[in-house]
């Protein structure tokens, strides 16, 4: 399997875990009915889908990214929604956004500034703020934090120690650029009313289907290439509590229980 059906294979399993948190997330932004907005760093266009029920029948989205492949997934995605007339797709970069100052009345990005180790989070805040309208907001969002191996918080850490673990934040990177810094970036942009909100969500037994492939990809995408940088025994210990195949399985625990949450910053672009 290529990166790319890999990532969009993913981002798929993963949708009906973290909907919850970002729905409300999207909530607590109370983007106006009819209003214009960007997503930028749309990816496969499974939160353009939602930031469109946000605004109404009257609204658009426009979602923006590098990557062809998933434009071309997410065409597919909104077509068999009914909702092409909502949403536009195109090929754009978000550290020089195709369009005018002003040009949205909100613009929402996640998993992408603070992600991406070649996009600088400053400069790309305020392009981000550059094309929203004086009080427009300007949001992104982040996953700050999970417990997802209840009854082994020792090794969890030891898991989360690792490159992959730590990831998309790197040895080399400046502690300013963490993720978790962005209010930070947000004053120095020149935004106002800026605020930093929490959302978590569970996932506990009996999980259904969805949530149970959802689970899966998660071990996956958070812990993938990590056998070189833990000791044997928590190798072993991995293996026999996150691999499905296994007899003891973690998720086929009937006291299972896990939570995680995403972060949002937001501010306004000032009058």
């Amino acid at each position: 399997m290529t990166n790319t059906a890999s990532y969009i294979r993913s981002m798929v399993l993963s949708q009906p875990l973290i909907k919850p948190a970002i729905q409300s997330a999207i909530q607590a932004l109370h983007l106006p009915l009819g209003s214009k907005g960007l997503d930028a760093g749309c990816g496969i266009g499974l939160q353009s889908l939602l930031l469109a029920d946000a605004v109404g029948s009257n609204g658009h989205i426009t979602g923006i990214d590098i990557a062809p492949e998933f434009l071309d997934y997410g065409q597919n995605l909104i077509r068999e929604a009914g909702v092409s007339k909502q949403i536009t797709f195109q090929k754009g970069d978000v550290t020089a956004l195709p369009f005018e100052n002003g040009y949205f009345d909100w613009v929402w990005s996640s998993f992408l500034v603070g992600y991406t180790p070649s996009i600088e989070p400053l400069p790309a805040i305020r392009e981000l703020a550059r094309v929203v309208k004086p009080g427009g907001d300007v949001a992104i969002l982040v996953w700050s934090s999970e417990k997802i191996l209840p009854g082994y918080p020792v090794m969890e850490s030891h898991l989360n120690a690792t490159s992959s673990g730590i990831a998309p934040f790197t040895k080399n990177t400046k502690p300013e650029n963490h993720f978790l810094r962005a209010l930070g970036w947000f004053h120095q942009t020149g935004l106002v009313n800026i605020r930093a909100q929490t959302f978590a969500c569970d996932a506990y037994a009996p999980l259904n289907d969805d949530l149970r492939n959802a689970m899966i990809a998660l071990f996956e995408m958070r812990w993938s290439g990590i056998e070189s940088e833990v000791c044997i025994e928590d190798w072993v210990e991995y293996q026999r509590l996150c691999t499905p195949t296994s007899p003891e399985f973690l998720l086929n625990t009937p006291d299972y229980y896990a939570f995680f949450t995403l972060t949002m910053f937001h501010g306004k672009v000032a009058n």
